[in-house]
């Protein structure tokens, strides 16, 4: 009995010393980044590398979703007579949750792999060590930009996962019933407002510091040599992934309070 308790003391222990870890790392990484000199071309460059790389993956999701959600949503509509209600309905669905979560999600799996294994193959061959005997802040040139990347580039993203899943949608529908483009986005836009469009999408921008930081965190302490990156780029995945879906469940709630419909 008491082993077991110890054993969860030790548990707990360790998932609060993680969390404590993980924000003297952000603590870190913000006295860089607002310090000069600052990273601009280094951080232009994980723009391209996040952004333009991730935008063909981000948009063939967007529009599979996109399909998908038509097709299933029209069945039910029309099960209820309200099939003129299916562009709102999906117009809605994709740019107020499905855009920004599988947004999220695929760079999750994308980028949070490939910054964790990144940073972590530098720090097992000592190359970040070398850069900070080079007096170059390590968290400022790799930490701090690619965070900052994926926040800007995380909005963008969502907007072409919203603009492909919106037009796949139409046109998975006038495959059965024949409908114009401009027909379909008049009557899916019609009760829109900013207040239903600005804040899901640039929520998404929280997606963007929880990937990075996850990533970036668990990279820079890799160790084991190519065992442990491996274990890192795994890891920077599920727990980035995890983070992002918990902050939406959060960020929803908010959102319907400060920005009721």
């Amino acid at each position: 009995m008491s082993s077991t308790t110890n054993s969860n003391t030790g548990l707990l222990g360790g998932f609060f010393e993680w969390f404590g870890e993980l924000g003297a790392f952000a603590w870190q990484v913000l006295r860089a980044a607002v310090t000069p000199p600052y990273e601009f071309r280094e951080l232009a460059r994980q723009i391209d590398e996040i952004g333009s790389k991730s935008f063909p993956l981000v948009a063939m999701a967007g529009g599979a979703i996109g399909a998908i959600l038509a097709l299933e949503t029209r069945d039910s509509l029309v099960r209820f007579g309200a099939k003129s209600l299916l562009p709102a309905a999906v117009v809605f669905s994709i740019i107020h949750e499905i855009g920004p979560i599988v947004t999220g999600l695929i760079v999750c799996g994308r980028v949070g792999a490939g910054i964790g294994a990144e940073l972590g193959s530098m720090k097992v061959t000592e190359q970040i060590d070398a850069i900070e005997v080079s007096a170059v802040n390590p968290h400022r040139l790799l930490a701090a930009t690619r965070i900052l990347a994926c926040i800007l580039v995380l909005p963008l993203l969502t907007l072409a996962a919203d603009f492909c899943g919106v037009v796949m949608a139409w046109v998975a529908d006038t495959l059965t019933d024949p409908i114009t483009f401009q027909q379909f986005i008049h009557n899916g836009f019609n009760a829109f407002n900013f207040n239903d469009f600005l804040p899901p999408t640039f929520k998404t921008a929280v997606f963007g510091l929880i990937i990075g930081l996850v990533a970036c965190f668990m990279g820079m302490r890799t160790c084991g040599g190519t065992e442990g990156v491996g274990r890192t780029a795994t890891n920077s995945v599920v727990l980035s992934s995890l983070f992002v879906i918990l902050a939406d469940v959060v960020m929803v709630k908010l959102i319907v309070m400060f920005f009721p419909s």
